[in-house]
This record gives C-alpha cells, structure tokens and sequence, in this order.
C-alpha cells in the first residue's frame, strides 16, 4: 500500500466517509452487486486475501438504554478483505450468509479508497443504493401512515 492510501485512510473525513460507504454496501443486495460489477467497465485484477467466510457474532443489547448489557442472541456475519491489482485493500461485513454480495463489497471499498474511482463509485454504487434505501424507507411511511388512526376527545358542554 502506498504512502498516499495510509494518510487517505488516517484523515478524520476519509474515516467518515469510508464508514458511510461501507454502511451502504453493507446494506446491499446480491443482485444490486452484481450489476454494479457487471457494469463497471475496467475491472481490476482481485485476490482475495480473506475469505469470503462467514461465522457467528454475538448481538447485545440493554434495557432502556441504561440497563445491564445482557446478550441478546447470535447473528450471522459474512466478511471478506480483497487487495486490487494496484495493491489497494478493501475489506467488507454484511449480515447473512452472502459470500458474492460480500466480496464484491470489498472490491468497491477498495476502489473507493482510490481518488481515481471513488467519485465514480459514489455516483454509480453508493447513489443508487442509497437512492433504493430511500425509496424503501419512503413506501413504509407511506404504508404505516395508511394505517394510522387519529384520536380525539370531543368535550360535552355542562348540562
């Protein structure tokens, strides 16, 4: 890894806005990957460093946000860590048992840390992605608020 990729990795807004990023592709589906990758013109030469493997993480919670941790139950975790052809290192965690989702994940993680790359990832994959999370949040507001019943209490006057 090169000298300019440590200092992108360490500067405050790059943390920021890789966590961001890796939120999105997190949140991904399989099928939005695939396309993302089949419609990414110069395809980088990829080695998998680690896995795709998936494994268990354990989930705690606390009662009102105050309370004692206890554990809640366990969820599982896939992960993947790529290095591209340019020796950039991207690394990805998802939910669930995804193995493709996951290591595609980590290739556009690598090609965002890129300056080359990141802009056209953030327009093509990390837009649309956010664009369908929109989407999906907005129609179950809208059904939620379908359903909602409003309450009133009428006053009698004093008979």
């Amino acid at each position: 890894m090169s000298n300019s990729n440590l200092k992108m990795d360490t500067h405050p807004e790059g943390d920021t806005g890789r966590k961001a990023a890796m939120a999105l592709l997190a949140q991904a589906t399989v099928q939005e990957m695939r396309q993302f990758w089949d419609s990414w013109s110069d395809k980088p030469t990829v080695e998998a460093l680690r896995g795709p493997e998936t494994g268990l993480v354990m989930v705690r919670g606390r009662i009102g946000g105050g309370g004692s941790a206890f554990n809640l139950g366990e969820a599982t975790v896939t992960r993947a860590t790529v290095r591209l052809c340019n020796g950039a290192v991207g690394h990805a965690y998802a939910l669930g048992r995804s193995s493709e989702k996951v290591k595609l994940a980590a290739v556009f993680d690598a090609l965002w840390q890129e300056h080359a790359h990141r802009q056209t990832v953030e327009d093509t994959v990390l837009a649309s992605i956010a664009r369908r999370l929109n989407e999906d949040a907005e129609q179950k507001r809208a059904e939620i608020a379908a359903t909602k019943v409003d309450f009133f209490t009428m006053v009698r006057g004093d008979d």
